[in-house]
């Protein structure tokens, strides 16, 4: 039966590339994950290795390290192949889909200079701090302040559920500036490891992704120079607005790498599992659920597919994005719910792979901006 894939919209450098990435992760990620689970944390070692192999931040131009590879195709192969081995705990699209871009596209050349070579060679790993314990969603209720001295800021907050919180180097932390100016008083300054008053919480005990470091941050009168401010100071706000497509897009990309995956696991044990003797497959219920399932899988690969050729033209707008991350992470969510219930009482044991692929589905409809979020978004949009 034909289907799409993510080889539609592949080249033979793109497949050259998969295979390269499939082999690092058989090697340097799934013998080791297991016990990241158990840690919390991912060994610091991988990130080099990856940077070693080419698969961090490549899209960086050249004279920084980089390959320039601005190529959005790369970065879903990335997704997907972490995706199709669980492999949840690895923060390499965060750092390179959604952080590292930043720095690119803000940053001055001394900064780029001081930063990007090491974003692509794993030795400074990022993170982006937006949440607040009193502030989600809404980035005009960010309470971090940063007050002007001069020639640096002093910066004071707190932030939760920062990805790659334990484990980063550089965070670019969302600040507001300018308490009376709404959203044109937000900044983004730069936090680096060791700077004195700037200190990590809670490794967060998530009820998924376990091995993806998650943490508090805090940030008590911390001196950061005005050289570690990220664009202009007030455009804050409108810089996260731009970059938040591709991050959405990217969340994206791993839901319908992780729905093929569901129809899989689902297929092999609908032919596999048999029940008053016959495959749990041939009943007529389970049939009709596999083929909706294929079928929805079909319609969010086409979909992101698209949206990937549109992004590399330049052609994702914030409302397109946001279609994709929505619709795509609550098909991920129902499609996972209904393989655990197919799989029966072995979908509720953790040895098997539909009820990992259950607990670490979760917060794809929350982060990057809720569902209600995105649906507000395309609303506005629409002009209602």
């Amino acid at each position: 039966m034909p289907t799409a894939s993510a080889a539609d919209i592949l080249d033979t450098e793109h497949e050259d590339f998969r295979a390269m990435v499939r082999a690092f992760v058989a090697k340097e990620v799934t013998p080791f994950h297991d016990q990241w689970e158990k840690d919390g944390i991912v060994d610091r070692e991988v990130w080099r290795k990856a940077g070693a192999q080419g698969i961090l931040s490549f899209d960086v131009e050249e004279q920084y390290g980089g390959m320039g590879l601005k190529d959005f195709r790369y970065n879903m192969i990335v997704a997907e192949e972490l995706s199709r081995s669980l492999a949840s705990g690895i923060g390499f699209p965060v750092h390179t889909d959604i952080i590292v871009p930043y720095i690119s596209s803000l940053g001055t050349e001394e900064q780029k200079q001081r930063w990007l070579p090491g974003c692509v060679s794993g030795d400074i790993v990022t993170s982006v701090a937006m949440t607040e314990p009193g502030a989600g969603s809404d980035l005009q209720g960010i309470r971090t302040s940063a007050v002007d001295k001069g020639d640096h800021y002093v910066l004071n907050g707190s932030k939760t559920f920062i990805s790659n919180g334990i484990m980063a180097d550089l965070v670019i932390v969302v600040a507001r500036t300018d308490p009376d100016a709404g959203h044109q008083g937000i900044s983004l300054l730069v936090v680096e490891r060791g700077m004195e008053g700037f200190t990590r919480g809670r490794n967060l005990d998530k009820i998924g992704l376990k091995a993806q470091d998650t943490a508090e941050l805090f940030f008590d009168n911390v001196v950061v120079p005005k050289e570690n401010l990220l664009g202009e100071e007030g455009s804050g706000f409108i810089s996260l607005m731009v970059n938040l497509p591709q991050e959405r897009l990217s969340i994206a990309t791993i839901a319908v790498a992780a729905c093929e995956g569901v129809l899989e696991m689902c297929l092999s044990y609908a032919k596999e599992r048999e029940a008053f003797g016959k495959p749990i497959g041939k009943f007529q219920h389970n049939r009709f659920l596999l083929a909706e399932m294929a079928t929805e899988v079909h319609i969010a690969r086409v979909f992101v597919n698209d949206c990937v050729m549109r992004h590399n033209r330049g052609e994702v707008d914030p409302s397109l994005a946001s279609m994709a991350k929505w619709w795509t992470t609550e098909l991920q969510k129902k499609l996972v719910d209904q393989g655990v219930q197919l799989h029966g009482g072995y979908g509720y044991m953790m040895e098997y792979p539909i009820a990992k692929a259950y607990v670490d589905s979760r917060i794809q409809t929350i982060y990057g901006g809720t569902t209600e979020i995105q649906k507000e978004i395309i609303g506005r949009m629409l002009g209602v």
